[in-house]
């Protein structure tokens, strides 16, 4: 993996007004560097502000502190930095192909050179076969592969995934956070993704931040050295698991 720092957060810090006189503080001074290549994880309670840190670093929300991406600062939204959300919201009046190319119509890319991008990410989540279908012929976890092949197609440096299994059944999220991994592997674009799925985070992630109830801060910071693909019940990683929970459900930070 790349030491380059692709994503450089300073001191991050975002409060909402519930009415005038009244704020309330998500996320507090939060610093960190996520490198070029990375699987990075956000892990905390519900509710702890995982995806307002998220959508800072997307561009999303404006906020005190500075997020640096490629050392250029965040301002707003941009292609380089795609976003997957938990519920994908893929036009339903368009085909698989026609979602997944998207990115390139608006681009105004020909026609059939922008079919040929898509397919290409159409066959590497595994969607071979259904270009022509439409999101209600399709299951959850074949829409969240349309989502991120949709994602993909963009050219973005990094994927920036908000609990993108959260709503799918068990069987489903553990074949999707295989998906994402065999993906990972032959893209080695840079995820950075939030859940409260700690099991989730060491099976994906090489890095991991664990942040501390509403508002936000860093309580901990885990380098995830076990091998791919992650044994789900080796020592090390019930280990892991088992400090890492305790610390999560310790109390307030």
């Amino acid at each position: 993996m790349s030491k380059e720092v692709l994503l450089d957060v300073r001191h991050l810090t975002q409060q909402f007004h519930l009415t005038k006189k009244i704020k309330v503080k998500a996320v507090d001074d939060v610093s960190f560097q996520i490198h070029k290549g990375e699987i990075f994880g956000l892990v905390g309670e519900s509710g702890s502000g995982k995806s307002t840190l998220l959508n800072m670093l997307a561009g999303l929300e404006p906020s005190d502190g500075t997020v640096f991406h490629n050392g250029k600062t965040v301002e707003m939204p941009e292609p380089s930095r795609a976003m997957v959300y938990q519920t994908m919201a893929l036009f339903p009046w368009m085909t698989v192909m026609d979602n997944v190319a998207f990115s390139q119509k608006v681009k105004k890319i020909p026609k059939k050179e922008r079919a040929q991008i898509a397919q290409k990410f159409i066959d590497l989540v595994g969607l071979t076969g259904f270009e022509k279908s439409f999101p209600i012929q399709l299951s959850g976890g074949m829409k969240q592969r349309v989502g991120i092949a949709r994602a993909y197609c963009s050219d973005p440096d990094v994927l920036l995934m908000d609990e993108p299994f959260g709503h799918l059944d068990a069987q489903t999220r553990y074949m999707m956070q295989e998906s994402i991994e065999e993906i990972w592997e032959k893209e080695k674009r840079t995820v950075v993704f939030v859940t409260n799925n700690i099991e989730e985070a060491l099976y994906l992630a090489d890095r991991i931040i664990l942040l501390s109830d509403c508002p936000s801060q860093i309580r901990a910071e885990y380098k995830i050295d076990l091998p791919r693909p992650r044994d789900l019940v080796s020592p090390e990683f019930m280990r892991l698991r088992k400090e890492i929970t305790e610390r999560m459900n310790s109390a307030v930070y």
